[in-house]
């Protein structure tokens, strides 16, 4: 127990070398219900230039709208190219942390180039039904244009509240747009994430088509059974 404190400690003090799992894998994603939509295959690590979101101020809008500050340790699900991490991490400040999670490989190492020297940072690999982080871990994840690429999305918010601090946020942004032109229509957002005990406290519309809806996630023991998690309806990508 001692020893995996210590290795703990070790990886969320700093960039992970050969980045990996910082907790045991939480329920599989056979155990959920598949989601009544489709799911938008991952085409880049990032949606748009670095440079057009700077001056959008996509980075200010989506911080200042989930209130994230000195001293949190912030978990970016699906991190990508690394444009959150590298803004989060001065942000946080050396009293705070950074997350840096995702699934494909190639991103993993891209990020773990992009963070070197930035002291607060973890890159974490995950999975795609589960970020694998440890409990009572973060006060605020964000996941950004890309939950319409999460194949199994109640299986993901479902292993994701344990790792969230009481009074922790969920911070999704997205393009107000059906899965397969790469966005989620905020009703079936909404009914998503409350289909996983989860709790909107803020909306905020964002430059470009896009929004930042932000959650409470459930408490542990108050999550939905997996088996009894019932899938929405994707009315709009009908019509």
């Amino acid at each position: 127990m001692i020893r995996h404190i210590l290795l703990l400690t070790a990886l969320l003090a700093g960039p992970a070398l050969g980045a990996g799992p910082l907790a045991p894998p939480g329920a599989p994603a056979s155990a959920f219900p598949k989601p009544d939509r489709p799911v938008a295959e991952i085409v880049a690590p990032q949606w748009s230039s670095e440079a057009e979101r700077d001056k959008a101020g996509e980075f200010d809008a989506v911080a200042r709208g989930m209130g994230i500050g000195p001293g949190e340790t912030v978990a970016d699900i699906g991190a990508g190219s690394g444009y959150y991490v590298t803004r989060l991490s001065p942000r946080v400040g050396p009293g705070g942390k950074v997350l840096a999670e995702d699934v494909t490989p190639a991103y993993l190492a891209s990020l773990e180039r992009r963070v070197k020297g930035l002291d607060n940072v973890t890159v974490v690999r995950g999975e795609a039904h589960d970020p694998r982080l440890p409990p009572a871990s973060v006060d605020a994840a964000i996941l950004v244009h890309m939950y319409h690429e999460i194949a199994q999305p109640f299986g993901l918010l479902h292993n994701l509240a344990p790792a969230m601090r009481p009074g922790g946020r969920v911070g999704i942004v997205d393009a107000d747009d059906i899965p397969s032109r790469h966005g989620t229509p905020p009703a079936l957002l909404r009914c998503e994430l409350a289909a996983a005990g989860y709790r909107e406290t803020g909306f905020h519309p964002l430059k470009g088509g896009a929004y930042l809806a932000v959650f409470a996630a459930p408490a542990p023991e108050d999550r939905p059974r997996p088996e009894a998690i019932r899938p929405c309806r994707d009315t709009a990508t009908a019509r």
